[in-house]
This record gives C-alpha cells, sequence and structure tokens, in this order.
C-alpha cells in the first residue's frame, strides 16, 4: 500500500522559519536608524512572494528485487512551484537570506519502458511515480561594497525533504510482477550561497545568484545546486515586482531495504520565476 501524508513537514517547518525570519526583520528595522547608509543595491528588509514556472526532467535508478533499472530522462510538463524569499540587512554589510520552494507532482504513467538488465535479459517496467521535494534554506550574509555594485556570499544550511511513492508492474524475461514502495527522506546539510547586485538606481536592480547544497554522510546524500539571474523594479516606495531565470539540479542517494534497495533520484529543474515583493 502507499503511504500518503496531508501535510507536509517541510511546510510546517518553513512556517516556523519564516515566523522566525519575520521576528528578526521586525527587531532589525526598529533598529535600523542605528545604522549608517548602506548601497542602493540591498535594501534593510525586503520580501518576495511568487512562483518558478519549470520545465522539469527526472531520473530514476533504481535497484530492486527485478534488477537494477535507469528509467533515462523523463520529461514532464511545464509547472508551478510556490516560492517564498526574505532577505534582512544587519550591520550595513551582513544580513541573514532565506528561499523555499517545493515540486509536487503526481507524474502518472511516468515510468513506461524497457531497460537492458546484464548480458541478454531486460526489464519493462510500467507505472505512476509521485514525487515530492521540498527545499529550504537560511544563510548568513556578508556583503562586500558600498557603492551600487556589491558582491556577497553566505554560510548557512539547507533543509530538504524528499517523498517518492512507486506503483509499478515490471516483466524480466517474461516473468512478471508488482511493486509498491514509498519513503521519505529529509536531512539538512552545508549551504554555500554567492551573489552580486548591481543597482541602477534605488528603485531597479539587476542581481546573479548562485548556491550549493551537499551532503556525502548517511543513509541520504545528495546535492543541490541552483543558479539565476534576474532583475527587480520598485515603481511604489515600498512595492515592487522581480522576475528571474534559474536552473536547479537536485541529485538525492538513498540506500537501504525494501522491494527497492538503492535508489537515485536526479531532477532538473529550469525556467522563470516571477514575484510580488515588498521592503522597508
Amino acid at each position: 500500500m502507499l503511504r500518503r501524508t496531508r501535510t507536509s513537514p517541510a511546510v510546517r517547518k518553513t512556517a516556523q522559519l519564516a515566523t522566525y525570519f519575520a521576528a528578526g526583520s521586525a527587531l532589525a528595522l526598529t533598529s535600523a536608524s542605528a545604522f549608517a547608509d548602506h548601497s542602493p543595491a540591498l535594501d534593510r528588509f525586503s520580501l518576495s512572494a511568487g512562483a518558478y514556472y519549470v520545465d522539469p526532467t527526472f531520473r530514476v535508478n533504481a535497484n530492486t528485487q527485478y534488477g537494477n533499472f535507469q528509467s533515462g530522462d523523463i520529461d514532464r510538463d511545464r509547472t508551478t512551484l510556490p516560492r517564498i524569499r526574505g532577505e534582512i540587512l544587519l550591520f550595513d554589510s551582513q544580513g541573514l537570506s532565506f528561499d523555499y520552494f517545493t515540486y509536487k507532482k503526481n507524474n502518472s504513467g511516468a515510468i513506461d519502458r524497457s531497460a537492458p538488465i546484464g548480458t541478454g535479459s531486460s526489464l519493462t517496467a510500467n507505472g505512476d511515480a509521485n514525487l515530492q521535494v521540498d527545499m529550504a534554506s537560511v544563510a548568513y550574509k556578508w556583503w562586500i561594497g558600498q557603492g551600487n555594485d556589491v558582491f556577497g556570499i553566505g554560510l548557512g544550511g539547507g533543509y530538504y525533504r524528499a517523498h517518492l511513492d512507486v506503483n509499478a508492474a515490471a516483466t524480466l524475461n517474461g516473468t512478471s510482477g508488482t511493486f509498491s514502495e514509498s519513503y521519505t527522506e529529509k536531512t539538512w546539510a552545508p549551504l554555500v550561497e554567492l551573489g552580486w547586485k548591481h543597482a541602477f538606481s534605488k528603485d531597479f536592480r539587476l542581481y546573479a545568484e548562485a548556491s550549493g547544497v551537499k551532503k556525502n554522510w548517511g543513509r541520504v546524500t545528495g546535492h543541490i545546486y541552483s543558479a539565476a539571474f534576474g532583475a527587480e523594479w520598485y515603481p511604489l516606495a515600498n512595492l515592487g515586482i522581480g522576475a528571474d531565470y534559474g536552473i536547479t539540479r537536485i541529485n538525492i542517494n538513498r540506500s537501504g531495504g525494501g522491494t527497492i534497495n538503492d535508489a537515485n533520484l536526479d531532477i532538473r529543474l529550469k525556467g522563470p520565476s516571477a514575484y510580488v515583493k515588498v521592503r522597508f
């Protein structure tokens, strides 16, 4: 039987992180008058809410009781992922950043192909792969520069949670069987962020950013890399819009027992994001 959860623990955890982030923002804003002028490329506090419109490709490699199955690249329809981001500036050149998005897709008929196993053998599988990946990150950033260009480096932690339901029928050399598997893995891992911002004015900016999360210990290992380039514009003093184009690569390895023993999940997301932004 497949196990399904009604409420994602990552969503609850993210709500808690967002609450802490907002509380820290209020504290920073109350003391902002004590700070000197900062770069026009930075805001004391900003919060962005929007969507990541992605073109997803994923690949599943699994060691099953029938043998090793490799799905190859599976392209799915474009989909929209909710995304929340925020930044707080402290001490004019340091601050906190927060980012969260989730990918959830019922990939009906996602597994439908044959794969060679060993010499003269072939595994044919057909079934569904229901996948959810939650990603949240928090980093402490240092910004270098006081003019229109600033460069940032951040260190922190990334939380990712992967939930996979697989329900498939497989045939190996004429012998048929079925298997159902559901597992959830979650972990924290070290995070590194890099960033650049250029201010044409305090209301119009360009930015580029990259980040990486890597974990190479325990039963669940893997990495998440992402990069984006975009712009933000504030037609009103405290209300604006932002847009960027980004690429995200998620690779999660899991070792353990069950019908699916060792598994590798490789997800590639690329596409534009759009946000409504508030700042103070």
